[in-house]
Formats: C-alpha cells, structure tokens, sequence
C-alpha cells in the first residue's frame, strides 16, 4: 500500500463522517439557533430549555434520515473492502 492510496483512503472516511453527520448537525444547529433567539426574547435563563430541544431533533433527524446513513456507511464499506482486496496481493 503506498502513502497516496492511504492519504485518499483518509480523506474519503473524513468525507463520509462528515456527509453522514451534517443532517444531524445542521438540524441541532438550527433548533439552537432558535431556542436561544427564544431564551434572549423571553429572558428564561433555564439550562435544561436548550439542551432538550436540541436532543429531540436531533433524534427525529437520526430517525428521518436513518436509511439515507445505512446506504451511505454500507457504500463507503463495500468500497473500502473492495478495494483492500486489490492492494493485499
């Protein structure tokens, strides 16, 4: 195996972490957005009211885009086996 194919190999797992972890993030992102613009409007100071929220849609957004991540993570492995068996030998 040579640096260049290790370097690739590096650089598409990155890839795939972050196209598998940006629906769940962005969503997180933007319900904090909006709790904290409510917290800032209605002065509630309350901790729990920005990490419960948060939690939930990031949860609904692991249950919406679950098959999309299976297919993803199942492409990138089927990748990653095949071409393995090619630098073995």
């Amino acid at each position: 195996m040579s640096s260049e194919f290790i370097i690739g190999l590096a650089g598409q797992a990155l890839y795939t972490v972050l196209k598998v972890s940006a629906p769940m993030l962005g969503i997180g992102l933007i319900v904090g957005l909006l709790v904290s613009i409510f917290q800032a409007t209605t002065q509630i100071q309350e901790q729990t009211l920005a990490f419960v929220p948060k939690i939930i849609a990031v949860f609904l957004a692991l249950l919406i885009f679950g098959p999309w991540i299976l297919n993803v993570m199942v492409d990138f492995t089927t990748q990653l086996l095949g071409n393995l068996s090619n630098y073995i030998g």
